[in-house]
């Protein structure tokens, strides 16, 4: 079995129609992942079971998705030293506000990256996540270098079809 470089962490078993956005950046570029759930509130020391475990096993990054209250991934983050990254999930009657100012709102000493509310988070999770293993890896830079290029190019061509279709 390949080692585990990322860790993907949710609150509950509903946000992971969400949080498989990251894990399918981390498939797409060859990074082994594991993901489970977890709560900061329901499950503290299975949470911190999980960071402990990050620790040994040398995780490079956690990806830590959650609605609501949202304090798992700064839980995580003052429990390692692993970079953890932050997805708030709209999971309540405040559409997400309320987890992205619980994951946003870190106190100074304790960073947690902090990405868009859903499914667009979750992607740019999985790609912080890449460019944080990328700043190491030289062979997963220049991947990810190709990603950019291959979305630039992807943008073009839809200019140029909707240029094209709006001068018939």
């Amino acid at each position: 079995m390949k080692e585990i470089q990322v860790g993907i962490v949710m609150g509950s078993e509903l946000d992971l129609p969400t949080m498989e956005k990251a894990a399918e950046v981390l498939d797409h570029f060859g990074v082994s992942y594991f993901m489970t759930v977890a709560s900061a509130h329901r499950t503290p020391e299975r949470v911190k079971g999980l960071v402990l475990r990050g620790e040994q096993e040398g995780w490079k990054a956690i990806i830590a998705g959650a609605g609501m209250a949202a304090h798992l991934a700064g839980f995580m983050a003052a429990h390692t030293v692993i970079p953890v990254i932050g997805v708030p999930l709209a999971s309540s009657d405040l559409n997400g506000l309320d987890s992205l100012l619980s994951t946003v709102q870190m106190p100074g000493g304790v960073p947690v990256a902090t990405m868009a509310l859903g499914s667009a988070g979750a992607k740019n999770a999985g790609l912080f996540a890449i460019q944080i293993m990328a700043t190491a890896d030289f062979n997963l830079r220049d991947r990810l270098r190709e990603y950019r290029e291959q979305q630039r190019k992807s943008v073009e061509d839809a200019g140029s079809r909707v240029e094209a279709r709006a001068r018939e």
